[in-house]
C-alpha cells in the first residue's frame, strides 16, 4: 500500500492510497502425477517462488490495510469494503461528532475501451479526502501539473472532489465525441441507402449509449448525495457549479441521443412498413393481371369433349389474343385508377423517405391553410351578423333553426 498526503493552502488534506497490484495467477491446468514426476526442478521451483511472492504480497497488504485503519480509525470499515467492490455505491453518514461525511465507491472508464472500467474509492469529510486507487493511471491524471492550480484553489475538501469528478468526466466527453460521430455515420448511412442490417447497427448504438449512461446515472447520484451531506457550503462554491452545468450538459447530451436513436427506429420501421406495402400491392396487381390466363387455363385444361373452339383451328389464337386484351383493359383501369402508382417502377428507400417528408409538409401546409380560412370566415360572420355568436341556454344560436320536435303518440295495444 503506497500512501501519499497532500496538504492545500485552504488547510483540507488529500490522502491519496495505492493499492499493491496484484499478479494474477496464471489459469494452467492440474498437473498429473505423471508430469509432476517428468517436471524439471527449474520449473517447480519457479512455481514455488511465485507463490511465495503472492503470499509476501498480500501480506503486506493486509500490514498496510492495519497501518490505515490504526491512522484513520473511523475509515476502518469504508478500507475493508474496498479491497473487493467492483460497482457503484454512494453512501451519506456522519462521525461521532455529527460530521457529515460522504464515502463509496465509483465506477468510470478509463480509456477508449469499454470494458476498461475502474473503481475509484473515496472518502469524504469537510476537511479530508481519501481515494483508494487499483490503477496508477488516475491518481497519476489527477496529479498532474495541469489541475494543481484548480486544487489549491478549492476551499474545502468537497469542492477537491468534484474537481476530480470534472477531470473523470473528460474520458466521459471523449467517449461520447466518438459515439456522436458513429451516430452521425449512421444516419449518413441510412438516408442513402436503408439496408436490412442497418437495424442491428442501430441497435449497437443504443447499447454504446446505455453504457454511458449506466456510467452517468452513479454521478449524478453523487451530485445530489453530496448536497443533501453538505448543503449549502458545498452548493455556493465554484468546482460544485462548475460541476453542476458539466452534469446538465452532458445529461441533454444522452437525452438528445436518445432522441436521435429513437426516430432512427421510427424510419426503419416506416422504411420497412413502406416495403411491405409496396410488395403487397405488387404482389395483388400481379395477380390480378393474370387472372385471365389463369381462368382460361383452367377451363381448356378439363376432362370435357365438348368445349368452345377447341375444333377450330382459330381457337386457340383466338383465346390468346383475347387472354391478352382483357389483360391490358386491366392494367389500363388500374392505371387510371392509380392503383399501379410506382409499384411496377420502384423506388429507393431515399425516395420514401424524401416522400413521406414532402407528404408531412403538403399536409402541414393544408392544415394551415385551413385554419386560417376557417378563421377568416368567423370574423366575416361575426363582423356581418352581430348576434351569430350569441348562443341561448340550449347551446344554440339566434340565427341557427331549432330542430322540430314531432309529438310521440301513444299506440295501444290491438
Amino acid at each position: 500500500m503506497i500512501h501519499r498526503m497532500l496538504r492545500y493552502p485552504a488547510g483540507w488534506e488529500w490522502h491519496v492510497l495505492q493499492q499493491a497490484r496484484q499478479q494474477a495467477p496464471r489459469q494452467e491446468p492440474l498437473p498429473s502425477r505423471k508430469h509432476t514426476q517428468k517436471q524439471p526442478s527449474a520449473a517447480q521451483g519457479g512455481q514455488a517462488a511465485v507463490k511465495a511472492a503472492l503470499i509476501v504480497e498480500k501480506s503486506s497488504g493486509d500490514r498496510g490495510n492495519d497501518e490505515l485503519k490504526r491512522q484513520f480509525p473511523e475509515c476502518r470499515d469504508w478500507i475493508d469494503d474496498c479491497a473487493d467492490r467492483r460497482n457503484n455505491i454512494i453512501t451519506v453518514g456522519e462521525t461521532e461528532g455529527l460530521e457529515p461525511l460522504l464515502f463509496g465507491t465509483l465506477m468510470f472508464q478509463v480509456s477508449e475501451d469499454q470494458s476498461d472500467v475502474q473503481p475509484f474509492h473515496f472518502w469524504l469529510s469537510r476537511e479530508r479526502l481519501l481515494t483508494m486507487h487499483d490503477d496508477m493511471r488516475l491518481p497519476l491524471r489527477l496529479q498532474s501539473v495541469q489541475h494543481t492550480s484548480k486544487f489549491e484553489s478549492c476551499g474545502s475538501a468537497p469542492e477537491a472532489l468534484f474537481v476530480m469528478v470534472g477531470i473523470i468526466l473528460e474520458t466521459f466527453h471523449e467517449g461520447l465525441d466518438g459515439f456522436e460521430k458513429r451516430l452521425g455515420e449512421l444516419e449518413a448511412t441510412m438516408r442513402r441507402e436503408n439496408r436490412t442490417g442497418l437495424i442491428d447497427i442501430i441497435f449497437e448504438r443504443r447499447y454504446d449509449l446505455l453504457h454511458w449512461s449506466h456510467l452517468f446515472i452513479p454521478v449524478r447520484e453523487l451530485h445530489g448525495a453530496a448536497k443533501e451531506a453538505f448543503m449549502e457550503k458545498l452548493t455556493e462554491t465554484d468546482g460544485f457549479k462548475r460541476i453542476t452545468h458539466k452534469l446538465e450538459r452532458i445529461d441533454a447530451l444522452l437525452k438528445h441521443y436518445a432522441l436521435e436513436i429513437d426516430t432512427l427506429i421510427s424510419m426503419d420501421d416506416a422504411i420497412s412498413s413502406f416495403r411491405g406495402n409496396d410488395i403487397m400491392k405488387t404482389l395483388t396487381i400481379f395477380t390480378v393481371m393474370f387472372l385471365p390466363a389463369t381462368v382460361a387455363s383452367s377451363l381448356w385444361g378439363t376432362n370435357f369433349n365438348k368445349l368452345a373452339w377447341k375444333e377450330e383451328p382459330w381457337g386457340f389464337p383466338v383465346m390468346i389474343v383475347t387472354i391478352f386484351v382483357i389483360t391490358i383493359v386491366i392494367y389500363v383501369w388500374l392505371w387510371k385508377k392509380g392503383w399501379t402508382g410506382d409499384l411496377l417502377n420502384g423506388r429507393k428507400p431515399s425516395e420514401i423517405v424524401a416522400g413521406q417528408a414532402d407528404s408531412k409538409r403538403r399536409g402541414t401546409r393544408r392544415t394551415k391553410d385551413g385554419r386560417r380560412e376557417a378563421g377568416f370566415g368567423s370574423a366575416d360572420r361575426t363582423d356581418l351578423f352581430p348576434g351569430a355568436g350569441r348562443q341561448d341556454g340550449f347551446g344554440q344560436t339566434d340565427d341557427e333553426p331549432r330542430p322540430v320536435i314531432p309529438e310521440r303518440r301513444n299506440r295501444g295495444k290491438r
